[in-house]
């Protein structure tokens, strides 16, 4: 793993999380009843997570 897919992947970790927290201050679950959006923890956390995995995906691998 290259220091630049690093840099990536925790870029996309804190769009991710930034996204996350949006989603849920601004949509969120009003019932409470949503495993990922019910607490603001769950959905940052939820939110790194595939900011993390969609940016990762993103780096070119280099070929040997």
């Amino acid at each position: 793993m290259t220091k630049r897919t690093i840099i990536i992947t925790l870029i996309g970790v804190l769009i991710g999380a930034i996204l996350g927290y949006l989603y849920y201050r601004y949509v969120g679950c009003i019932t409470g009843t949503c495993v990922i959006t019910s607490k603001p923890l769950n959905a940052t956390l939820y939110g790194s997570l595939l900011g993390g995995l969609i940016f990762n995906s993103l780096v070119k691998k280099e070929k040997k």
